[in-house]
Protein backbone atom coordinates (compact mmCIF):
# COMPACT_ATOMS: atom_id res chain seq x y z
CA UNK A 1 0.00 0.00 0.00
CA UNK A 2 3.12 2.75 0.29
CA UNK A 3 4.13 1.53 -2.75
CA UNK A 4 0.76 2.73 -4.17
CA UNK A 5 0.00 5.81 -2.40
CA UNK A 6 4.09 6.62 -3.42
CA UNK A 7 3.05 5.75 -7.10
CA UNK A 8 -0.27 7.47 -7.21
CA UNK A 9 0.86 10.85 -5.57
CA UNK A 10 4.08 11.02 -8.23
CA UNK A 11 1.77 10.71 -11.25
CA UNK A 12 -0.75 12.89 -9.69
CA UNK A 13 2.18 15.49 -8.77
CA UNK A 14 3.17 15.44 -12.47
CA UNK A 15 -0.08 16.33 -13.42
CA UNK A 16 -0.54 19.21 -11.67
CA UNK A 17 2.46 20.61 -12.12
CA UNK A 18 1.07 21.15 -15.72
CA UNK A 19 -1.00 24.27 -14.63
CA UNK A 20 -4.16 23.68 -17.53
CA UNK A 21 -6.95 26.85 -17.20
CA UNK A 22 -9.67 25.77 -19.88
CA UNK A 23 -8.81 29.24 -21.59
CA UNK A 24 -4.82 28.58 -21.58
CA UNK A 25 -4.43 26.38 -24.50
CA UNK A 26 -0.67 26.51 -24.70
CA UNK A 27 -0.49 25.49 -21.37
CA UNK A 28 -3.66 22.78 -21.60
CA UNK A 29 -1.86 21.41 -24.99
CA UNK A 30 1.39 20.51 -23.08
CA UNK A 31 -0.59 18.43 -20.42
CA UNK A 32 -2.35 16.49 -23.42
CA UNK A 33 0.95 15.95 -24.57
CA UNK A 34 2.26 14.79 -20.88
CA UNK A 35 -1.20 12.73 -20.96
CA UNK A 36 -0.75 10.89 -24.24
CA UNK A 37 2.96 9.88 -23.27
CA UNK A 38 1.53 8.57 -20.23
CA UNK A 39 -1.29 6.52 -21.90
CA UNK A 40 0.22 4.94 -25.21
CA UNK A 41 2.15 2.19 -23.73
CA UNK A 42 -1.74 1.10 -22.46
CA UNK A 43 -3.63 1.89 -25.56
CA UNK A 44 -4.21 3.61 -29.05
CA UNK A 45 -4.23 7.18 -28.28
CA UNK A 46 -6.46 9.80 -30.33
CA UNK A 47 -6.39 12.96 -30.42
CA UNK A 48 -8.83 15.95 -31.25
CA UNK A 49 -7.98 19.42 -32.04
CA UNK A 50 -9.56 22.43 -30.14
CA UNK A 51 -8.58 25.85 -31.34
CA UNK A 52 -10.68 27.34 -28.92
CA UNK A 53 -8.59 25.45 -25.81
CA UNK A 54 -6.64 22.52 -24.85
CA UNK A 55 -6.94 19.49 -27.66
CA UNK A 56 -9.29 16.61 -26.29
CA UNK A 57 -7.78 12.57 -25.79
CA UNK A 58 -9.57 9.33 -26.43
CA UNK A 59 -7.62 6.31 -25.43
CA UNK A 60 -8.81 2.80 -26.63
CA UNK A 61 -7.54 -0.30 -24.87
CA UNK A 62 -8.42 -3.60 -25.98
CA UNK A 63 -9.38 -6.37 -24.17
CA UNK A 64 -8.16 -9.75 -25.90
CA UNK A 65 -9.91 -12.13 -23.22
CA UNK A 66 -13.56 -10.94 -23.58
CA UNK A 67 -16.15 -11.90 -25.95
CA UNK A 68 -16.08 -10.20 -29.38
CA UNK A 69 -18.96 -8.43 -29.55
CA UNK A 70 -18.38 -6.67 -25.89
CA UNK A 71 -19.07 -3.27 -25.85
CA UNK A 72 -16.75 -1.19 -24.45
CA UNK A 73 -16.97 0.39 -21.00
CA UNK A 74 -16.68 4.57 -20.86
CA UNK A 75 -14.39 6.35 -18.89
CA UNK A 76 -14.44 10.26 -18.24
CA UNK A 77 -12.18 12.28 -17.35
CA UNK A 78 -11.34 15.57 -17.74
CA UNK A 79 -8.02 17.93 -17.47
CA UNK A 80 -8.91 21.36 -17.65
CA UNK A 81 -8.71 23.66 -13.80
CA UNK A 82 -11.14 26.72 -13.14
CA UNK A 83 -7.15 28.03 -11.44
CA UNK A 84 -5.34 30.69 -13.84
CA UNK A 85 -1.60 29.68 -14.63
CA UNK A 86 0.35 31.29 -11.69
CA UNK A 87 -1.39 29.61 -9.43
CA UNK A 88 1.14 26.75 -8.87
CA UNK A 89 4.12 29.12 -7.39
CA UNK A 90 1.72 29.99 -4.34
CA UNK A 91 0.46 26.58 -4.02
CA UNK A 92 2.35 23.75 -4.94
CA UNK A 93 0.57 20.19 -4.28
CA UNK A 94 1.92 19.33 -1.17
CA UNK A 95 1.05 16.53 1.56
CA UNK A 96 0.37 17.29 5.12
CA UNK A 97 -0.12 13.26 6.88
CA UNK A 98 -3.02 11.55 4.93
CA UNK A 99 -4.09 14.46 2.78
CA UNK A 100 -2.53 16.18 0.04
CA UNK A 101 -3.53 19.76 -1.52
CA UNK A 102 -2.86 21.41 -4.99
CA UNK A 103 -4.75 23.29 -7.53
CA UNK A 104 -6.94 20.45 -9.83
CA UNK A 105 -5.91 17.88 -7.84
CA UNK A 106 -9.24 16.89 -6.53
CA UNK A 107 -11.17 18.14 -9.57
CA UNK A 108 -9.61 16.17 -11.25
CA UNK A 109 -5.93 15.47 -11.88
CA UNK A 110 -5.92 12.68 -9.55
CA UNK A 111 -8.70 10.62 -11.30
CA UNK A 112 -6.53 10.82 -14.55
CA UNK A 113 -3.46 9.18 -12.11
CA UNK A 114 -6.18 6.35 -11.10
CA UNK A 115 -6.96 5.56 -14.34
CA UNK A 116 -3.05 5.23 -15.41
CA UNK A 117 -2.11 3.23 -11.99
CA UNK A 118 -5.35 0.77 -12.21
CA UNK A 119 -4.45 -0.26 -15.91
CA UNK A 120 -0.92 -0.43 -15.04
CA UNK A 121 -2.16 -2.84 -12.38
CA UNK A 122 -4.43 -4.97 -14.47
CA UNK A 123 -1.58 -5.10 -16.86
CA UNK A 124 1.01 -6.14 -14.59
CA UNK A 125 -0.85 -8.61 -12.73
CA UNK A 126 -1.87 -10.17 -16.01
CA UNK A 127 -5.72 -9.54 -15.11
CA UNK A 128 -7.76 -9.47 -18.18
CA UNK A 129 -9.80 -6.56 -18.95
CA UNK A 130 -13.97 -7.41 -18.73
CA UNK A 131 -14.39 -5.44 -21.57
CA UNK A 132 -12.92 -3.20 -23.88
CA UNK A 133 -12.16 0.37 -22.41
CA UNK A 134 -12.41 4.21 -24.26
CA UNK A 135 -11.20 6.56 -21.89
CA UNK A 136 -11.90 10.86 -22.57
CA UNK A 137 -10.19 13.33 -21.02
CA UNK A 138 -11.35 16.91 -22.14
CA UNK A 139 -10.38 19.95 -21.70
CA UNK A 140 -13.50 22.19 -21.47
CA UNK A 141 -15.60 20.45 -18.71
CA UNK A 142 -15.47 23.17 -16.28
CA UNK A 143 -16.80 25.92 -19.25
CA UNK A 144 -19.53 23.75 -20.10
CA UNK A 145 -17.97 21.37 -22.27
CA UNK A 146 -18.51 23.40 -25.41
CA UNK A 147 -16.27 21.22 -27.90
CA UNK A 148 -16.24 18.20 -26.61
CA UNK A 149 -19.81 17.59 -26.08
CA UNK A 150 -20.26 16.14 -29.42
CA UNK A 151 -17.19 13.70 -28.94
CA UNK A 152 -18.31 12.77 -25.32
CA UNK A 153 -21.93 12.25 -27.33
CA UNK A 154 -20.80 10.19 -30.14
CA UNK A 155 -17.96 7.88 -28.03
CA UNK A 156 -20.59 7.21 -25.01
CA UNK A 157 -23.26 5.82 -27.96
CA UNK A 158 -20.89 2.91 -28.56
CA UNK A 159 -20.72 1.81 -25.39
CA UNK A 160 -21.83 -0.19 -22.88
CA UNK A 161 -22.38 2.04 -19.31
CA UNK A 162 -20.23 4.92 -18.51
CA UNK A 163 -18.05 5.62 -15.39
CA UNK A 164 -17.47 9.45 -14.26
CA UNK A 165 -14.41 9.97 -12.03
CA UNK A 166 -15.54 13.70 -11.24
CA UNK A 167 -14.72 13.55 -7.04
CA UNK A 168 -17.89 11.91 -5.20
CA UNK A 169 -20.32 13.41 -2.81
CA UNK A 170 -18.45 15.54 -0.27
CA UNK A 171 -18.57 14.64 3.44
CA UNK A 172 -20.62 11.05 2.29
CA UNK A 173 -18.40 9.95 -0.23
CA UNK A 174 -21.35 8.55 -2.00
CA UNK A 175 -21.41 7.97 -6.26
CA UNK A 176 -23.64 10.25 -8.02
CA UNK A 177 -26.81 8.53 -10.19
CA UNK A 178 -28.32 12.24 -10.23
CA UNK A 179 -26.99 15.52 -10.90
CA UNK A 180 -28.88 18.76 -11.58
CA UNK A 181 -29.12 20.34 -14.76
CA UNK A 182 -27.47 23.49 -16.06
CA UNK A 183 -28.90 26.44 -17.71
CA UNK A 184 -26.87 29.81 -18.23
CA UNK A 185 -29.01 32.69 -19.68
CA UNK A 186 -27.48 36.43 -20.10
CA UNK A 187 -30.40 39.58 -20.37
CA UNK A 188 -29.34 42.27 -22.35
CA UNK A 189 -32.05 45.66 -21.95
CA UNK A 190 -31.63 48.54 -23.39
CA UNK A 191 -33.62 51.33 -22.63
CA UNK A 192 -32.62 55.20 -23.44
CA UNK A 193 -30.45 57.75 -22.09
CA UNK A 194 -31.26 61.23 -20.17
CA UNK A 195 -29.98 63.43 -17.81
CA UNK A 196 -30.79 62.59 -14.50
CA UNK A 197 -31.46 66.01 -13.34
CA UNK A 198 -32.34 68.13 -16.17
CA UNK A 199 -35.07 66.05 -17.81
CA UNK A 200 -35.31 62.41 -16.47
CA UNK A 201 -38.55 61.90 -17.51
CA UNK A 202 -36.81 61.64 -21.33
CA UNK A 203 -35.00 58.55 -20.37
CA UNK A 204 -36.11 54.98 -20.27
CA UNK A 205 -34.12 53.35 -17.50
CA UNK A 206 -32.52 50.19 -18.15
CA UNK A 207 -31.68 49.59 -14.63
CA UNK A 208 -34.78 49.88 -13.64
CA UNK A 209 -36.26 47.28 -15.96
CA UNK A 210 -33.61 44.83 -14.66
CA UNK A 211 -34.61 44.95 -11.24
CA UNK A 212 -38.25 43.88 -12.71
CA UNK A 213 -36.70 40.91 -14.48
CA UNK A 214 -34.78 40.00 -11.63
CA UNK A 215 -38.16 39.77 -9.99
CA UNK A 216 -39.52 37.71 -12.31
CA UNK A 217 -37.25 35.41 -12.71
CA UNK A 218 -36.71 34.97 -8.52
CA UNK A 219 -40.53 33.78 -8.80
CA UNK A 220 -39.59 31.24 -11.80
CA UNK A 221 -37.73 28.99 -8.87
CA UNK A 222 -39.70 26.12 -7.29
CA UNK A 223 -38.15 25.05 -4.46
CA UNK A 224 -40.43 21.59 -4.10
CA UNK A 225 -38.97 20.34 -7.01
CA UNK A 226 -35.41 21.78 -6.07
CA UNK A 227 -35.25 24.23 -9.42
CA UNK A 228 -33.36 27.43 -8.51
CA UNK A 229 -32.61 30.20 -10.07
CA UNK A 230 -29.05 32.65 -9.10
CA UNK A 231 -29.05 36.16 -10.89
CA UNK A 232 -24.96 36.26 -10.42
CA UNK A 233 -24.31 39.09 -12.33
CA UNK A 234 -25.65 42.65 -12.71
CA UNK A 235 -24.37 45.44 -14.86
CA UNK A 236 -25.40 48.47 -15.61
CA UNK A 237 -25.34 52.39 -16.44
CA UNK A 238 -22.62 54.54 -17.18
CA UNK A 239 -22.55 57.65 -13.80
CA UNK A 240 -24.55 58.65 -11.27
CA UNK A 241 -26.76 61.89 -13.16
CA UNK A 242 -27.25 59.42 -16.63
CA UNK A 243 -30.73 57.56 -16.50
CA UNK A 244 -29.17 53.91 -17.90
CA UNK A 245 -29.80 53.42 -21.29
CA UNK A 246 -28.17 50.02 -20.85
CA UNK A 247 -28.24 46.84 -18.50
CA UNK A 248 -27.47 43.48 -18.50
CA UNK A 249 -27.55 40.34 -16.00
CA UNK A 250 -26.11 36.37 -16.42
CA UNK A 251 -28.30 33.98 -14.81
CA UNK A 252 -27.70 30.59 -13.71
CA UNK A 253 -30.87 27.53 -13.23
CA UNK A 254 -30.40 24.42 -12.04
CA UNK A 255 -33.34 21.64 -12.27
CA UNK A 256 -33.51 17.68 -11.72
CA UNK A 257 -35.52 16.96 -14.60
CA UNK A 258 -35.79 17.57 -18.29
CA UNK A 259 -39.40 18.82 -17.62
CA UNK A 260 -38.30 21.53 -15.32
CA UNK A 261 -35.84 22.21 -17.81
CA UNK A 262 -38.54 22.80 -20.61
CA UNK A 263 -40.40 25.05 -18.60
CA UNK A 264 -37.66 26.95 -17.61
CA UNK A 265 -35.97 27.77 -20.80
CA UNK A 266 -39.40 28.63 -22.30
CA UNK A 267 -40.10 31.27 -19.39
CA UNK A 268 -36.82 32.66 -19.54
CA UNK A 269 -37.48 33.54 -23.55
CA UNK A 270 -41.07 34.56 -23.08
CA UNK A 271 -39.68 37.30 -20.48
CA UNK A 272 -41.27 40.89 -21.81
CA UNK A 273 -40.38 44.53 -20.81
CA UNK A 274 -42.05 46.34 -18.01
CA UNK A 275 -41.11 49.75 -18.90
CA UNK A 276 -42.06 51.21 -21.92
CA UNK A 277 -39.86 51.68 -24.88
CA UNK A 278 -37.19 49.32 -23.37
CA UNK A 279 -35.82 46.38 -25.45
CA UNK A 280 -35.10 43.39 -23.95
CA UNK A 281 -33.06 40.22 -24.99
CA UNK A 282 -32.28 36.94 -23.76
CA UNK A 283 -29.91 34.47 -24.90
CA UNK A 284 -28.35 30.99 -23.60
CA UNK A 285 -30.27 28.24 -22.63
CA UNK A 286 -29.61 24.38 -20.80
CA UNK A 287 -25.68 23.78 -21.66
CA UNK A 288 -26.32 20.26 -19.53
CA UNK A 289 -29.47 18.22 -19.50
CA UNK A 290 -30.26 17.15 -16.02
CA UNK A 291 -28.67 13.50 -15.21
CA UNK A 292 -32.01 11.77 -14.09
CA UNK A 293 -32.16 9.23 -11.81
CA UNK A 294 -32.95 6.23 -14.18
CA UNK A 295 -33.47 2.27 -14.25
CA UNK A 296 -30.81 1.96 -16.35
CA UNK A 297 -27.98 3.89 -13.58
CA UNK A 298 -29.56 2.37 -10.92
CA UNK A 299 -29.06 -1.28 -11.95
CA UNK A 300 -25.39 -0.01 -12.96
CA UNK A 301 -24.78 1.52 -9.45
CA UNK A 302 -26.30 -2.11 -7.84
CA UNK A 303 -23.70 -4.01 -9.66
CA UNK A 304 -20.72 -1.65 -8.29
CA UNK A 305 -22.06 -1.69 -5.00
CA UNK A 306 -21.66 -5.47 -4.85
CA UNK A 307 -18.62 -5.24 -6.43
CA UNK A 308 -17.32 -2.79 -3.70
CA UNK A 309 -19.05 -4.97 -1.19
CA UNK A 310 -16.03 -7.64 -1.84
CA UNK A 311 -13.74 -4.60 -1.83
CA UNK A 312 -15.21 -4.53 2.37
CA UNK A 313 -16.68 -1.11 0.69
CA UNK A 314 -20.53 0.01 1.82
CA UNK A 315 -21.16 2.08 -1.35
CA UNK A 316 -23.91 5.00 -0.84
CA UNK A 317 -25.87 6.53 -3.36
CA UNK A 318 -26.45 9.79 -3.69
CA UNK A 319 -26.54 13.12 -6.13
CA UNK A 320 -25.39 16.56 -6.41
CA UNK A 321 -27.00 20.13 -7.79
CA UNK A 322 -23.62 20.32 -10.38
CA UNK A 323 -23.09 19.05 -13.31
CA UNK A 324 -20.47 17.02 -15.06
CA UNK A 325 -20.05 15.31 -18.42
CA UNK A 326 -21.93 12.13 -17.41
CA UNK A 327 -25.05 14.60 -17.38
CA UNK A 328 -24.96 14.19 -21.43
CA UNK A 329 -24.23 10.50 -21.52
CA UNK A 330 -27.15 9.82 -18.98
CA UNK A 331 -29.28 12.05 -21.26
CA UNK A 332 -28.59 9.64 -24.33
CA UNK A 333 -30.21 6.90 -21.79
CA UNK A 334 -26.92 4.81 -21.29
CA UNK A 335 -26.47 3.81 -17.47
CA UNK A 336 -24.23 5.96 -15.86
CA UNK A 337 -22.12 6.46 -12.64
CA UNK A 338 -20.78 9.84 -11.83
CA UNK A 339 -18.63 10.27 -8.17
CA UNK A 340 -16.22 7.16 -8.47
CA UNK A 341 -13.23 9.71 -8.07
CA UNK A 342 -11.03 10.16 -4.61
CA UNK A 343 -12.84 11.62 -1.96
CA UNK A 344 -11.27 14.82 -0.55
CA UNK A 345 -13.38 18.58 -0.30
CA UNK A 346 -12.92 21.99 -1.43
CA UNK A 347 -13.44 21.89 -5.57
CA UNK A 348 -12.90 25.35 -6.82
CA UNK A 349 -11.76 26.62 -3.38
CA UNK A 350 -7.92 27.38 -2.15
CA UNK A 351 -8.84 24.10 0.01
CA UNK A 352 -8.78 21.99 -2.21
CA UNK A 353 -7.61 18.65 -1.14
CA UNK A 354 -7.91 14.81 -1.57
CA UNK A 355 -7.62 11.91 1.36
CA UNK A 356 -5.13 9.68 0.43
CA UNK A 357 -6.33 6.96 2.25
CA UNK A 358 -9.63 7.33 0.46
CA UNK A 359 -7.88 7.84 -3.02
CA UNK A 360 -6.60 4.39 -2.58
CA UNK A 361 -9.38 2.51 -1.73
CA UNK A 362 -10.89 4.36 -4.46
CA UNK A 363 -8.18 3.19 -6.83
CA UNK A 364 -8.56 -0.91 -5.52
CA UNK A 365 -12.40 -0.21 -6.64
CA UNK A 366 -12.04 1.13 -9.92
CA UNK A 367 -9.39 -1.54 -10.48
CA UNK A 368 -12.12 -4.18 -9.76
CA UNK A 369 -14.76 -2.41 -11.97
CA UNK A 370 -11.87 -2.38 -14.52
CA UNK A 371 -11.64 -6.48 -14.52
CA UNK A 372 -15.35 -7.09 -13.18
CA UNK A 373 -17.63 -4.69 -14.68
Amino acid sequence: MTRLRAELLALAEALVNYESPSSAKAHCDLLADHIAERFAPLGTVERYANPTGGDHLRVSVAAPAAPPAAQPALILCHYDTVWPVGTLADRPLRVVGDTAYGPGLYDMKISIAMAELALRTLRETGQPLARPLTLLFTADEEIGSPTSRALIEQTAQACAHVLVLEPPVERTGALKTARKGCGAFTLDLRGRAAHAGVEPEQGRSAVTELAHQILALNALADPTCGTTVNVGVVKGGTGRNVVPAEAQLELDVRVWTQAEAARMEAACHALTPVTPEVQLVVRGGFNRPPMESSPASAALFARVQAIGATLGLTLAEGRTGGGSDGNFTAALGLPTLDGLGAPGQGAHATHEQVDLPGALTRLALLTALLERL
